[in-house]
């Protein structure tokens, strides 16, 4: 029982010293007051029985020295305690996802595709990113903004699920337009950090916007960008043509990344470039970016304590209370 407490003036347990004199006390006082009859020789069966209360008579002393025991658990201010956890948020990091989703990007080298790949690996960030606000922004030859920068994460994660290759789009990599896109989603943005990271599998070859008017933008606006090429070394399996029915033929592509274009909007923008050239690459890239765009949150805890110092003293003051009765009454012509 007492286990479940803490005592705020544990020093009082030193008071425990006291219990073992006081016992030899009690014993040497009773024998040295009570009266005693020598009888020489009691012969059986003379019906002479002993008092039951002699048995006890020390129970009022016991009860005394439990009561002691009782104040001074009391004076230590026994205490139960319960804690609550309260989590500061502080400005978290406003991040938009710039996803390359031309034809390219259906290609095989990665499992079962460049963009199926991203997309499982990027739904685990985004369910990662607790207190942060997440955007996506698709682009081909051309952009758009597919989810806004939103803390609501089912609708991130709902619409990233609807990314595809889109036949509509002309066909083309507008690296330029894209992250111009992005940086449109991010510039009012009030939070402590803003984010961009851009994917592609190839190079600008689309848009009217030139990529470094776009990287001077997000430099304007501190916005940091992390650039991503998806593909791997020499050749992959990429789409090339349409069948009739609709299908992608494929055919063996040498991959061509833009890594100079890609390092140099990272550079400029105090970001990083990264290589994804197989899935397991992929999940690292996403898991180092978490790690270096971290968000602080501030736990505080709150501790609430009960005090029960008042049961163990209402409690030896019974027990002195008891004693007391037992001696002006059961004990009272025996003691």
């Amino acid at each position: 029982m007492i286990s479940k407490y803490t005592f705020e003036n544990p020093e009082f347990f030193w008071l425990f010293i006291l219990l073992p004199i006081l016992i030899f006390w009690g014993y040497w006082s009773r024998k040295k007051t009570r009266p005693s009859l020598r009888i020489s020789h009691i012969p059986k069966g003379d019906g002479i029985t002993s008092d039951p209360i002699s048995k006890i008579y020390a129970l009022p002393y016991v009860l005394k020295l439990v009561a002691f025991c009782l104040l001074i658990i009391a004076l230590a201010r026994p205490r139960t305690s319960s804690q609550s956890t309260e989590v500061k948020k502080n400005k978290g990091i406003d991040i938009v996802m710039a996803i390359d989703v031309s034809a390219s990007m259906l290609a095989k080298d990665l499992k079962p595709n460049r963009l199926e790949a991203l997309k499982k690996v990027a739904a685990e960030f985004i369910q990662g990113r607790v207190s942060d606000r997440v955007g996506l922004v698709v682009y081909a030859a051309e952009s758009y903004t597919k989810t806004p920068i939103t803390s609501d994460k089912e609708i991130v994660l709902s619409t990233l699920k609807q990314v595809f290759y889109d036949q509509n789009l002309q066909n083309g990599t507008a690296i330029g337009m894209g992250l111009a896109t992005a940086v449109n989603r991010l510039k009012d943005s009030k939070a402590k950090s803003k984010v961009i990271i851009l994917l592609t599998d190839g190079s600008n070859n689309s848009g009217f916007i030139d990529p470094s008017i776009a990287t001077e933008l997000a430099n304007e606006y501190n916005i940091k960008v992390y650039t991503i090429g998806v593909g791997t070394n020499g050749l992959a399996m990429s789409p090339v043509a349409l069948y009739s029915n609709g299908e992608f033929k494929y055919a063996k592509v040498k991959v061509e990344i833009d890594e100079k274009l890609l390092r140099e909007i990272a550079e400029a923008t105090s970001g990083k470039y990264f290589r994804a050239t197989d899935n397991k690459k992929l999940a690292q890239i996403y898991a180092e970016i978490d790690t270096l765009e971290k968000t602080d949150i501030e736990e505080i805890k709150y501790t609430k304590f009960q005090e029960h110092y008042r049961f163990f003293g209402v409690l030896a003051f019974i027990f002195i209370a008891v004693a007391y009765f037992l001696k002006q009454t059961l004990f009272k012509s025996f003691i």
